[in-house]
């Protein structure tokens, strides 16, 4: 044969290694008698070894690697060699077999895109746009054939790109599970055009779905945290507070006095540690753990008593900072810690006592537990609760729900009208009962609503 040969199951893993290998020997399948892979200069070709019906050994070039996927080469061998045992040529059948595989090679998902795709998204607004997303998104998968597409795909593409590659160079972050929806969704557009445009008989992702990802710890907390505190409950966090406090400032005393008077005197200062102030914040403003654990001294304005920053949860979607007012209470809170660290203009407002950065996200674990329990408070109530109750109370308050939505920094008031419009069911009673006034031509009282 003139070579030397290994040997090796040609499948599509040990192909696509093989490519990116330098030339080398001819490789022979372990399963399918004379079917190999020459690894030349100009990349793979599939051929194949045969006895014509004179007894002579001929070969049979099938097609390069890339034109023909491994299976494709591996089928048309299986057919060569068919033909060959009822003593015929099996030119004929990979001259049919050459033409198809070209055929599925201008099916590619590269061809579709650069080609009548991409005539048809320059006539739409974010057509550019929407072509570079799935160049972008879906590099790996360009070269091939798209009624090829399978859902191991997708569940493989999925999660590369929700694990990233942080050790390459540059680096390369996960993504979110709503940036690879938008990238998904963008690719069945494509797929559903090109089923319509005859190009392929269906799309082959119809019914594959992304998975979604487990609950995050935060996302667990916003479920089981979704009630609000009663009266009862309100009277005993603040005692739990205060109850917190005081077990700290007893433990100074006690260390004080027994020989570490070096330590800080904690009767003198209005809050013992962050515990009390970050929760007291939590509580007038319904602001998420990890915009709190976030919030600088520069975000706060004490002018204008408000609190300007990006909230984190929903940067992606909204990278414009917000606007909060604050409370008296909130302010109060805000200033006797400010003025408690010496006035500062810069870094965390509840920076890591040991290392001045920002806390990490199970920091307040520990101290809501403690105060939980000094309060009498159920064990199962989450943190969530503090900002699920801050948007109960507007509610049946009677503000409105637009206002709440904002408060509560939803990026769609369809959120908060799922979790929270059930609390105000006398305002639809009052509506209708308004109209009925109306309709009886009584005199009506404006209320608001």
């Amino acid at each position: 044969m003139g070579k030397s040969t290994d040997k090796a199951k040609l499948t599509a893993r040990f192909l696509s290694e093989l490519s990116k290998s330098p030339p080398g020997n001819d490789v022979f399948d372990t399963e399918l008698a004379g079917y190999h892979v020459r690894h030349g200069n100009r990349g793979l070709s599939f051929r194949l070894y045969y006895r014509a019906k004179s007894g002579k050994q001929r070969v049979l070039t099938i097609g390069k690697y890339g034109v023909y996927t491994a299976a494709q080469a591996r089928e048309a061998a299986r057919d060569a060699l068919a033909i060959v045992a009822q003593g015929g040529d099996p030119r004929a059948v990979i001259e049919e077999s050459k033409a198809e595989a070209e055929h599925r090679q201008q099916q590619t998902l590269r061809s579709y895109l650069q080609t009548d795709y991409a005539d048809h998204q320059k006539r739409r607004k974010d057509g550019g746009a929407t072509l570079k997303r799935i160049e972008n998104s879906f590099g790996d998968w360009l070269d091939k054939p798209m009624d090829t597409l399978s859902m191991g795909d997708v569940e493989r593409w999925q999660s590369q790109k929700e694990s990233g590659a942080p050790d390459s160079t540059p680096p390369i972050k996960p993504q979110a599970y709503e940036t690879l929806k938008r990238s998904y969704g963008a690719l069945q557009t494509l797929l559903n055009h090109a089923a319509k445009r005859g190009v392929i008989s269906k799309n082959p992702l119809k019914d594959i779905k992304l998975q979604k990802p487990a609950l995050t710890s935060d996302q667990l907390e916003a479920d089981e945290g979704r009630r609000y505190l009663e009266n009862s409950e309100r009277e005993a966090f603040f005692m739990g507070l205060d109850a917190y406090q005081e077990e700290k400032r007893a433990q100074r005393r006690s260390s004080r006095a027994h020989g570490r008077r070096y330590l800080p005197d904690l009767d003198s200062v209005a809050y013992v540690d962050h515990a009390a102030p970050w929760l007291l914040l939590m509580y007038y403003t319904g602001f998420r753990p990890g915009d709190l654990f976030g919030l600088r001294w520069s975000h706060v304005n004490f002018e204008f008593k408000s609190i300007r920053k990006i909230i984190e949860k929903t940067a992606h979607q909204s990278p414009e900072p917000q606007t909060f007012p604050l409370s008296d209470q909130a302010f109060q809170v805000l200033e006797s810690w400010w003025l408690q660290h010496g006035q500062p203009n810069s870094g965390f407002v509840f920076p890591s006592p040991v290392t001045g950065k920002r806390l990490g996200k199970d920091a307040m674990r520990g101290p809501w537990k403690r105060v939980r329990q000094l309060a009498g408070l159920h064990e199962g109530m989450v943190l969530y609760t503090l900002r699920h109750n801050f948007a109960s109370q507007l509610v049946m308050a009677g503000v409105d729900l637009l206002t709440v939505s904002k408060l509560m920094a939803h990026t769609d008031i369809q959120t908060t009208i799922k979790y929270y419009a059930h609390l105000q069911p006398d305002h639809k009673r009052n509506a209708v009962q308004l109209f009925a006034q109306i309709g009886q031509g009584e005199e009506v009282i404006s209320k608001p609503l």
